[in-house]
């Protein structure tokens, strides 16, 4: 997590730094920074690109799978799922890291199912060039990078498992209400961006956010308690 004497030195100086929230999109990702009380948004063609619009970036929350295992499944996900109990199906379980190399899901599905024990869904197999661009963007970002899944973030901002599907009027505006009493208005961000952006990606990117922030105040937990590592030797965790 982020150095706490730097936190400090900060709040003493009373520099307000930035959060990111992060999610991915139909065409790229959806940023969204919190700078204090200001709310902004951009729309990120590459991933690499977000030190360049958040050059003062202190600590990167994003929706994606960090870490591979060679064979089994990690703990994160399998935790995570528990969770989330009847919502448990919107966290993808990620698959070893040679079934997600593979050219085709069926290829994918044999190797999963060998390595892991579990096959692997279209949805999981298509995040596949996603994980390896964050994968290969890592060791050049800008500030610390975090796993995060919304709908575990807006269990811990809530206090229970969010059961209406964000992609319903009833779920969106339960999750919209919840950012906003957390001093996340959406509704703040320009116009050029929220038309990029669906509206599960919108919500999804200002949770993340909301656990930048708490990881940038060293409130945030692990899931699992003590991370796991990867045969590459990275943390594997989801912090909410």
């Amino acid at each position: 997590m982020c150095n706490d004497t730097i936190l400090d030195l900060d709040e003493r100086r009373g520099v307000i730094v930035a959060v990111v929230g992060v999610d991915g999109c139909k065409d790229g990702w959806i940023a969204v920074v919190l700078r204090g009380e200001e709310v902004s948004a951009f729309f990120l063609e590459r991933i690499d690109l977000i030190g360049d619009v958040v050059a003062d970036a202190q600590v990167i929350a994003i929706d994606i799978p960090i870490g591979l295992l060679s064979h089994g499944l990690r703990r994160a996900d399998v935790e995570g799922r528990k969770e989330l109990g009847r919502r448990q199906s919107t966290l993808y379980v990620v698959p070893a890291r040679e079934a997600l190399e593979a050219p085709t899901h069926e290829e994918a599905t044999r190797l999963s199912t060998l390595k892991s024990g579990v096959g692997i869904s279209r949805q999981s197999f298509s995040l596949k060039s996603k994980i390896f661009e964050v994968e290969r963007w890592l060791d050049d970002a800008p500030c610390p990078v975090y796993e995060v899944h919304p709908e575990l973030s807006f269990k811990q901002m809530t206090g229970s498992v969010v059961n209406s599907s964000k992609k319903t009027w009833a779920g969106m505006t339960m999750r919209r209400h919840a950012l906003l009493r957390e001093g996340i208005d959406l509704d703040a961000v320009s116009r050029d961006v929220s038309e990029r952006a669906a509206v599960d990606d919108m919500l999804d990117a200002g949770a993340a956010a909301w656990s930048a922030k708490r990881l940038r105040e060293g409130t945030a937990r692990s899931i699992p308690q003590e991370p796991e590592l990867s045969p590459r030797g990275r943390e594997i965790a989801i912090w909410v």
